[in-house]
Parts: structure tokens; sequence; C-alpha cells
């Protein structure tokens, strides 16, 4: 049984609009992001998200609608599944709501549009038409409230009414604005190709009468106009308002103006040849245009006495390549992007200026999982996460097109480094008078000295040779600023308190028997020291090192570590090494109020702890780090200290530190440095543990000063940082630009580096030039280190890494490349090739073998030793005996192989019609002996697969080009041959967006996991999934636990969960998703109330407290791994 959860979300832009959604008077902007709804507020630097809703359903349409008696206007919805909805602002809840639940709007009998689905909204707004297949457009009426309306059918939309056309192949269409003579009803004009591949323009007016009770109505579109004289290039018409009346039509080579009135079209050629992808409107004589190169024009209609005279077109400047302009106002225009990143830009003069970048990862064709968060190769057996992974991508599209670093987790931005600085054991934050609002002094401890820095407010920094008095010539244990205007510092020799303005020392203790100090802790009034390792003792710091308690520990032995809290002054916290336990002590007496014990192992004991308050109102909670990288949490009562709610999880397998960093409020976060240093936070009601960027970090410290407010120190083993951290995870893209279509991606972790297969389109005097090349990148300065250019009409197809075997049997590293060409007029022989490359000592790329192939190389993989290419109905093995390619075996495959996936000897091929079979692949026995492949299994259904891989044994996850998502799996102990070949499905689901490329992980997991992650997911939406298999023994508790989330959790437009996740594709369609668990419907369990939780426990049998806690510990731990 197989699970589903997203790290990244979608990021490509194909929808927006600007509409009156939230108030009456304030325009927002609206973007759909494959099945989210993003609304923007605007300001002076740009946009900014308010509010995001996930939908059942990818967006495909998106329209405003205005009702007579609603003050804002409503969004109209329509999704790939044929179904639509209206939704409308809320402002009490501040959430969108249904007006209008979904239609379906399916219809099997026809063919779905060839171009794209459409929606327009008449101009008299009483109409609107949807055209979903070819041939049909259906009409809604726009309903208002009105005296024989009831409340259910106010501000909504009436019942569908389709009606037939006889144009086909519709390219455009649109509504004119109407004249004053013109008849009554709205015209609709449709940019059409005939069946003799002329490009036609024909208007139709819409008669439409209302039903009586129960009746949706009837429709018809008469023909009013038809002409055949229009450019084959035409592509989008434009409907020009008052006075000019008209419609423009942009080709590839001219623009044209047919005047409404008089039918007179009238063409001005272009400066040179463009290919028009969509427009906006500015106002009745300006519109915005953008092509398919990235470039923005202005165009602008010329009038005089009411007649369009003349237009003018301007380039005005480059963008991402658009596919969707909304003109914001004010001289701002959204450029929202499928292929590049999405943009706010101004108009200004001499033309513009990008205002903002809105990062998106889309199309994502290839991608490869660069580490899985692990150092020098260790195997630790730790609660994976995603975060700790990165995924190096290659998305965009050819000038948009670049390498994009992801990594879900916490970010960190380097404000300044202070310089190599080896072995800080610790750092404070102190002020250099108790006047200042921030921290002007930092303090390094190291094993024998003590380091002081000064930072100005304007960021400049002094390291001192003397501070207040303080010994610098030993390290420091704690320093901390106290009241009074006084200083802290506790060594392993003594304890001192200094006079801010005097630099004089006002108290000092040091031990009698000369026993060191080994752990030190203070808040605002107290002061707790361990001396010996065995004995604590309690200094009241407004009394001078007054020594108010003292106790010696015999029973629980050693002390390991110590925490005086800020929000319990009255009490300290404390571990012991040989009890492995950890006790609450009276801060008046050193009694001890509660003790648990935390490990029965005397090896696994407790090495760093604090307690703060992590979630807002809510008890404060205690954090444990074991020895064994374990991080277990309580909850403390604030009125008796009653320890509840233990929670354990792993974040290595070394014990980690905690560093208490100062959030909102009362509130706190907790850094904990280990070797996945994590930050742990409190949201929504729940503690979660995200992953840090930052690398090697040793010790951290909060600095809020002057110049970088905010900040926290940090220091690695060899250097001392400033940085800015954030409070909570965010994914994490880094950009190398390539300004190219990175189709392949190859990683080497021997040589740090990346091989990448390019496509480079360039347009010159009105010619498209492409060109590939294949370049070694560096991984961690992501820059060009080498390139090899391909033959002009030669395009990357496959890139791999692979360990091969050179013709000695002797293994060697190198990158493997295959090529298609694009141009086959006059090779009958010829192809694609296949390219060794070896990379020099000098990190140059070398040819070591070339072999010219008979079929475009699709996909290339390694089976031991030898290449695996994928060629047009053949895949062969070849092995390499350079300078030459030998074959050693052969396959024919149905149509046409895309990927491969390889798991031990067993070859599985995702073909481009015929969905997935197997092969098995047999070395000879004896000197002589020929190699071979034999299919031993097939999945006999048709699927138009787009990639595939091996995810357990004998079990495989395909995608399909209509975006479902199948776990197929032989049944090798069948009874006859044929039931063993077959490739059974065990489990699918519609995912909503087209897989280009799946990668599989493997992740030492934990006895108690409830799901094992398998692979990684990249879609051209820009998405990154997660998949997993669920452990046998939580298989029935998810799936029951799905049905009841998805029975309470409704969507904009209530479309029902099992229709949205149904498989579907041309052959066949399902009711629901089958043996699929949905995380991010799961994880939705969190939201809900508790009362609402308690009630979907209730139902799943699970009704004790204990249980629906449980519940919620295992729903976060799947949080947890993406």
């Amino acid at each position: 049984m197989a699970y589903l959860a997203p790290i990244h979300r979608p990021s490509s832009v194909r929808h927006a609009l600007r509409i009156r959604l939230l108030e009456p008077d304030t325009e927002c902007l609206v973007v759909a992001k494959a099945n989210r709804l993003e609304i923007y507020a605007q300001h002076d630097d740009g946009i900014t998200l308010s509010y995001t809703k996930t939908l059942y359903g990818k967006v495909t349409m998106l329209e405003k609608l205005q009702f007579a008696q609603s003050p804002t206007e409503h969004l109209f919805v329509g999704t790939d599944r044929f179904m639509y909805f209206t939704l409308s602002w809320d402002n009490e809840s501040q959430q969108l709501c249904t007006q209008k639940t979904y239609i379906d709007q399916s219809d099997k009998t026809s063919r779905d549009s060839q171009n794209q689905d459409r929606c327009h909204v008449d101009p008299t707004k009483q109409f609107m038409a949807l055209q979903l297949y070819d041939g049909i457009v259906t009409i809604l009426p726009l309903i208002s409230k009105g005296k024989k309306k009831g409340p259910s059918e106010a501000f909504s939309l009436g019942e569908p009414v389709p009606t037939r056309i006889k144009e086909y192949f519709v390219r455009s269409s649109c509504f004119l604005y109407p004249t004053e003579t013109d008849d009554p009803g709205p015209r609709l004009a449709i940019l059409y190709e005939d069946n003799h591949q002329k490009v036609c323009l024909s208007t139709k007016r819409l008669d439409y009468s209302p039903g009586g009770a129960g009746d949706p109505g009837s429709a018809n579109l008469v023909d009013l106009t038809a002409r055949d004289d229009l450019e084959l290039g035409a592509s989008h018409l434009i409907p020009v308002p008052a006075p000019a009346y008209g419609l423009l039509i942009l080709t590839e080579s001219t623009i044209a103006f047919m005047d409404d009135v008089t039918g007179e079209l009238t063409n001005k050629p272009l400066d040179e040849p463009a290919i028009f992808v969509t427009w906006a409107e500015i106002d009745a004589q300006r519109w915005l245009l953008a092509d398919d190169y990235g470039r923005l024009f202005l165009l602008i209609l010329v009038i005089g006495n009411h007649r369009a005279k003349m237009f003018e077109m301007n380039m005005i400047g480059n963008t991402s390549r658009a596919s969707v302009l909304v003109h914001l106002g004010n001289g701002f225009v959204f450029v929202g992007s499928h292929q590049g990143d999405s943009q706010v830009v101004r108009i200004q003069e001499g033309g513009i200026v990008i205002v903002q970048n809105l990062p998106n990862i889309a199309p994502i064709l290839d991608f490869t999982v660069m580490d899985m968060g692990n150092r020098s190769g260790e195997t630790h057996s730790n609660e994976y996460a995603s975060g700790q992974a990165r995924i190096v991508t290659g998305s965009g599209a050819f000038q948009d097109g670049s390498l994009r670093s992801i990594r879900s987790g916490v970010g960190m931005e380097e404000q300044g480094l202070l310089g190599e600085m080896n072995h800080i054991s610790d750092l404070f934050p102190l002020y250099s008078s108790g006047a200042r609002a921030h921290s002007d002094i930092l303090a390094a401890s190291f094993v024998d000295e003590t380091r002081v820095f000064r930072f100005s407010p304007e960021g400049e920094v002094e390291e001192l040779e003397d501070f207040m008095g303080m010994s610098l010539f030993e390290g420091s244990l704690w320093l901390s600023n106290i009241a009074g205007n006084r200083l802290l510092q506790v060594t392993s020799s003594r304890v001192t308190i200094l006079d801010l303005d005097s630099g004089m020392a006002t108290a000092e203790w040091s031990a009698e028997d000369a026993s060191p100090i080994t752990v030190a802790s203070a808040n605002e009034k107290h002061l707790v020291i361990s001396t010996g390792g065995s004995e604590a003792i309690i200094f009241d710091l407004s009394r001078d090192l007054h020594i108010t308690a003292r106790r010696a520990f015999s029973q629980e032995g050693q002390i390991s570590c110590m925490h005086v809290p800020k929000i319990c002054p009255d009490i300290c916290v404390v571990g012991f090494w040989q009890s492995a336990s950890v006790a609450i002590l009276s801060i008046s007496n050193l009694e001890t109020l509660r003790k648990v014990v935390m490990s029965g192992d005397a090896v696994n004991v407790p090495r760093s702890v604090a307690l703060t308050q992590l979630i807002v109102n809510e008890a404060p909670t205690l954090l444990v780090a074991m020895a064994n990288g374990e991080i277990v949490t309580f909850s403390v009562s604030p009125t008796n200290f009653d320890l509840g709610s233990r929670k354990a999880t792993i974040l290595g397998t070394q014990g980690a530190t905690f560093k208490i960093l100062p959030r909102s409020g009362e509130l706190s976060n907790v850094f904990a440095i280990c070797e996945h240093s994590s930050l742990i936070y409190g949201s929504e009601g729940r503690i979660l543990y995200a992953a840090v960027t930052a690398e090697e970090a040793s010790c951290v410290s909060p600095f809020d000063c002057d110049a970088y407010p905010g900040a926290i120190a940090l220091a690695t083993p060899k250097d001392l940082r400033i940085a800015l951290v954030d409070t909570e995870r965010t994914t994490h893209v880094q950009t190398l630009k390539v300004n190219a279509a990175v189709r392949r991606v190859a990683y080497s972790p021997k040589l740090k580096a990346f091989g990448i297969g390019t496509i480079y389109r360039e347009l010159k005097t009105g010619y498209e030039m492409i060109q590939s090349h294949f370049k070694l990148a560096d991984e961690v300065m992501f820059k060009e280190l080498d390139s090899h250019t391909l033959y002009s009409d030669e395009l990357v197809e496959s890139c791999i890494r692979a360990d091969l075997r050179d013709g000695s049997g002797e293994l060697v590293e190198r990158f493997v490349v295959g090529t298609a060409y694009m141009d086959l007029e006059g090779q009958d022989i010829v192809r694609g090739r296949i390219m060794v490359f070896a990379v020099t000592p000098e990190r140059k790329l070398q040819v070591v073998s070339e072999l010219a192939t008979m079929g475009a190389c699709r996909a290339l993989d390694v089976i031991d030793g030898n290449i695996v290419a994928a060629l047009v109905k053949t895949v062969i093995i070849y092995a390499l005996n350079a300078p030459s390619l030998t074959k050693l075996a052969t396959y024919r495959t149905s149509t046409a192989p895309i990927a491969l996936s390889i798991s031990g000897s067993e070859i599985a091929i995702a073909d481009l019609m015929k969905s997935v079979s197997v092969l098995s692949y047999t070395r000879p026995t004896h000197p002589g002996g020929s190699h071979s492949l034999v299919e031993v299994a097939r999945h006999f259904q048709t699927a138009w697969a787009t990639a595939v891989a091996h995810v357990d044994e004998h079990t495989l996850l395909e995608s399909d080009a209509e975006g479902n998502l199948m776990v197929l799996k032989q049944n090798v102990a069948g009874v006859t041959a044929d039931d063993r070949r077959r490739l059974e499905v065990v489990s699918e689901i519609r995912l909503g967006e087209m897989v280009n490329r799946i990668r599989t992980v493997e992740v030492e997991q934990s006895g108690t996991a409830v799901v094992v992650p398998k692979a990684f997911m990249a879609t051209v939406d820009g998405s990154v999934y997660l998949f997993a298999l669920i452990t046998p023994a939580k298989q029935d508790l998810l799936m029951r636990l799905q049905q009841a989330v998805a029975a309470r959790v409704q969507s904009p437009g209530n479309v029902p969960f099992n229709v949205y996740r149904a498989f579907k594709n041309s052959v066949r369609e399902a009711e629901e998703p089958f043996r699929f668990v949905d995380g991010e419907l799961i994880e939705k369990f969190l939201d809900c109330p508790a009362t609402l939780q308690e009630s979907i426990c209730t139902e799943l049998g699970l009704k004790e407290q204990a249980d629906v806690e449980e519940m919620r510990t295992m729903v976060e731990g799947l949080r947890r791994i993406h």
C-alpha cells in the first residue's frame, strides 16, 4: 500500500486575474498553481501572499463574476475533471466559501478541446460561455437575486446549456463589445482552422431562451459573418471596446484590426516575426503582448473620429516567457510564467523594470538526489526527513532554464564572517551598558581563552583586548548581563560579578577545595553551578553571590547538564550521568520536585536540557537531548511541575546541544546542534522539527544587535559568522541560471560535479536557432567547468553518471550521453548518438567513446558495469571497450521506450503507449556464451507512461501522461506461467500532474516507522513529491483515517475527495483511489479542532484520550517526513 506527500508545492502559473474578491473597493491578484489558489495583495514593492487554499482539482479556468446584489466579485473556477464552481470571500471566517457547488460537465461522447479550455463572460455580464469540447459551447446564464429568486439562487450561475457549432479546431475566441446598432444578444467571435487548413474568423449571435421550472432553457449560436482571408499564423483575438469597436487579430507577421461596424480589415506588418502567447488590456486603446521568447510589447491603437486610424507596437523589455499577463494598475504588471520565474514588472519611460521575482521551478525536466543529509558516507539510523535531502532539478525552458538546488528546512542567510577561529566552545551576547536595547558585544569562549568583539551600529567589528575586567585568559562557561548594570562571568575556576560602570569586580567566588566548575546556568535572579561534577550550588545574584543552597548528589551520580529557565524561575532542571535521569529541582533548596529516568542504558544519558515556551497558550516544554541522538520532550505543568506527553524523536546518532532563540513575546525556538542541526519550534499547537540549511554548526547564540537585528552568531569548527535564521521551515531554492533548457542532470559525488545536457534556443533575424551542449558544473559554486558542443541538428535526450567496465574489468566513472537528430531528411541509418565522457584531473570533459545509433537514444542506465540504452523500439546493452561500444544483447519493445529502471538483473521499461514491461538480463555462463534479455513480466493495460522506478522487490511505480500513478507488482507466486508474467495494479491514484522523473532513495528506517520512503517524483508543474510504502501494521489504520478525514474536511466547491483522486485515463475511470493514501489529506487531521479529532478517532475505534494523542503523534511524524 502506497503513501504520497508533497515536498515542494506546484509553482507553475498558467492562470491569474485581478478581482475585487476581498473588499468591494480593493482589488487583489488571484493566481492558480495546479491545484492551489493563492491570493496576493499589491503594494509599492510588488505583491505579498495573503491567503492560499488547496482545491480538489487542477485549475484550468479562472474568471470573475459580478452579481447585482453582491458588493464583491465572485471567482469562477474550472478544473481538469470538467467541473466548475463559484467562490466568494467570507469576511467573518476569513475563508473562501462556496456559492455554487461543483457541477460535472464531462461528456464521454465528445472530444476534448485540442487547444485549451476557454471561459468568457460577455460584456453585458449576462452570460458565460465555456469551450471544453471541440464543436460544443456551453452557455451559463448569470443569475442575480430578484423578486422571484430564492436565496439559494442569489449570486449564482444558471444551469448549463450546451450548443453545437461547426468550428472544431478553435484557436481563439472572445465576446465582442456591443455597439449602438447591435441586434439584441451577445456576439461571439471564433478564430478557427477549417478542414482545408485555412484560418477563418466567424461571428455568432447568442439566442438564449430561459426555461420553466426544472428546465435549463435553450441556447443557439446563430452565424452572422465569416471570412477566410486571415494569415496562417493567426493565434489570438482581442476585443476592442468603445469608441473604436472592433477586433484585434494577432498573427506571427502582422497585426490586423477588424472594424466591427464596417467589417473593414486593416493589416500592419510587424518589424520582425513574433509568436504571441498571451495579452492583457491596459485600457481601451493600449494592450500588453508577450511572445514565446520572453519579449514584452506595448500595442497602442490610435483613434480619430471614433474610428481606429492606425496602431503602433513597441518592444518594451524582456521577461520570463509569459503564460498569463495581468495589469495591476499604476504601471505594474504581473507576468505569470510556466517556464520561468513569475515576475512583477513596472512600465516606465524607456521600458520596464523588474520589481519582484516569484521563484518557479517548473517544468522540472529532470532531477537528481544530491545527498540524503549523511556525512562522509556514514549510515545513520535516524528518523528520515526530506529536509535533510538536497534535490537538484533541471528547471525551466530555453532562456528561462536553470539548475535549482532545493532543500526544505530552516533557512540561514549569512550576514558576515568574523574570521577563521578554530574550536569555539560557546558564544554569549552581551551589552556594554544596561541602557542599551540591543547587544553590542559578542564573547566567544575557547578551551583556554575568551575573546570579545564589539559591534558598532554600522556593523563594524573590533576585537577588544580587555572588557570590563573580564578574565580573558581562560574559557567561559557562562556570560550574561544581570540587573544593576552588572556582568556575570563563570569560568572553570571562579564566579565573578563585574560592575559595568567601573569595570571592577564587586563579588567573586571559587571552591574552597579548588574543585573545578563543570556546568553553569543562570537567569535574572539565580545562578546554578556544578563543582566537581557531583555538587550543585545556587547563588542569589541580587545579594552578590550569596549561596542559598548546595547539595551533593551521590545516588544520582555526576551532573551532565543543567538549565535555569526564565519562564519558571523557581526551578532548575538537571541531568545526571550514572542514573541517566532528569530531575526538576527547587531553586530555593535544591529539593527534587520531579524526576524521570530517561533510559535504562548507562551509556545513553542526557547531554543537554532546555525548558521554554514553544507553543502559544500551552504548557512549557522540557526538551532533553540524549547521547544516542534522541530528543525527548515533555509538557511541564507550571503549577506543580508534573511531566506529561512524553514524545521522542531521533535527529541523528550523537547527542545534541540546545540553544534557546527568542521568537516573539514569550515564545522561543530551540536550536538543536548536532550532525543534523535542526530548529525545534511550535506551529498550529504542535512541536515541529525542521532541518537547518547550515552546515557543521558547533555552537549558536542569539545576537540581536543594531547592525543585524534578530540575527544569530554561529560558530563552525573553523570560523565565526553572523547570520539570519528563519523562525520556521520553508523550502529554499538556490539557482544557477543556465539560459538554456536543462534537459538532463547527472551527479557525481566523487567528482563533486554535475553533468548537464542543455538545449539553447536563440532567435536570429527571424530564424530560430537550436544548439545542444553537455556541460560539467561544480556542485559547490554551481559554475560551469567545461562544455562539449553537439552537432547543430542534435538534441540531448538522456544523461547518466555510471561506473563502467573499461575492457580490463576495472570499474571507471564516466558520464554517458544519448542524443537524437532533429532533421532526419537524407539520413537512412543514423538517428542519434551515444557518447561516453571521462573527466580529466583538470576537470575537463574528454570523449572516450562514441557510437552512432539507428534510433534516438531516449533513456540510459547501467547494469553490471554495462550501458543499457533505450532506442526507438529497441533496448540494447553495450559494453565499453574504449574507444568503441560493443553490443551484447538486444530486445524489441512495443513502441518507444522512454524510461528505464534497473534493480539487480531486472530492467523495467516504460513504453510510450504500452505501459511497463520487465526484462531479465543474463550473463553468459561459459566463455564464448551470449548475453540475453528475456521479458519476464508485463503490464497488459494501455498507459502512456512517462516514468518508472523500482520501489520494492518485484514492485514498480509508474506514472502516465494523464497524471496518474500506479504501483505494479509482479505476481511471482502465480499458479500458471501467464499469471507470473502479469504486473498487477496494487495501488493507484490520480495525482493531477504529469510526472517527468522518478528517483529512488535508500533510507535506513527505524522499526517503529509508519511509512518507508522509497522515491522522489518531480512534475511539469514544479511539484516534488515523496512516495513511500506503508508498513503492514499501519495500512488499515491509515486507509480508514483517510476515509474519515475526507468525509469531514470539505474543499472549495464541495468536490468529493474520492472523485478528485480517482484514477482516470482515456480508457478507464475509477470511482476512488485504490490502496493509496494522500498524505496532504491525512495531515489535515492536525488542523481539525480537538472535538473533531476525537470524533474521527472514535469512528476508528480509538476512544481513549491516550489514543487521540497517539494518533496526533503518528500524524505529526508523517508530516515531519517531508
